[in-house]
């Protein structure tokens, strides 16, 4: 198979995470939540891995007539914002205003961020929190946290998209990539496991989901104490 073929067929696979977002979506209407986040863990593992073969396969050069950053951006935009947005509105967990808090700020925050050219530092990590709603929102079905907690963590989050705070990318951020990958995919593999028993607090998913959460929101910032404002 030529390279502008396998080129094209990353190209394929990123486009994919859109049907992703709409079973994510379909499932969201029907109130079915372990099946939507299930249908967003499929999405964000397909995130994971077209970008390694984009690099692979140098999509710029051997399929261009493709925008593949630009069709990672909608795509993404879909599965870490839209429909985890239209989750925490849908499901009740944030009664009253404080979901129509939570749509507007999210949604709005997030395509400033997605659109801003300072996202990336220079080690490929992100420039503040990186709109991974899909991640925080499941995170929040699992622990159940009261929703004035809930609103103080999305004002909070939405603010730290434009503060100089770094946030670790599990594949591309070379500085303790050793402990930063594996916690990614422990995240993905607890993820899928805490949809599939419905949240169950008794489940080990439950802790998994808990630890490695706090890993990935936290190492960049780590970095920085550690390493100085570059590290």
């Amino acid at each position: 198979m030529t390279l502008s073929r396998k080129a094209l067929l990353v190209h394929l696979l990123t486009a994919s995470g859109a049907v992703f977002a709409m079973l994510a979506m379909l499932a969201a209407v029907e109130e079915d939540w372990a099946l939507m986040f299930i249908w967003l863990v499929v999405a964000f593992a397909v995130d994971g891995i077209d970008g390694p073969l984009a690099r692979r396969y140098d999509v710029k050069r051997n399929s261009p007539e493709f925008d593949g950053v630009l069709l990672d951006l909608i795509i993404d935009y879909l599965t870490y914002v839209f429909v985890p947005a239209y989750a925490l509105f849908k499901s009740g967990i944030m009664p009253g205003w404080t979901g129509w808090f939570a749509i507007f700020v999210i949604t709005f925050a997030s395509a400033l961020y997605f659109a801003d050219t300072r996202m990336k530092t220079k080690d490929y990590s992100f420039s503040g929190f990186p709109g991974c709603w899909n991640m925080v929102v499941l995170v929040l079905f699992a622990l159940s946290p009261n929703f004035w907690v809930i609103t103080a963590l999305v004002a909070v989050l939405a603010a730290a998209m434009f503060l100089p705070i770094k946030f670790v990318h599990p594949v591309r951020t070379k500085r303790w990539r050793a402990a930063t990958l594996p916690m990614a995919l422990g995240w993905v593999f607890f993820a899928g496991w805490a949809a599939l028993v419905s949240f169950d607090e008794q489940s080990l998913a439950h802790w998994g989901l808990v630890v490695t959460s706090i890993y990935l929101m936290g190492a960049g910032a780590a970095q920085q104490l550690v390493y100085g404002k570059d590290g």
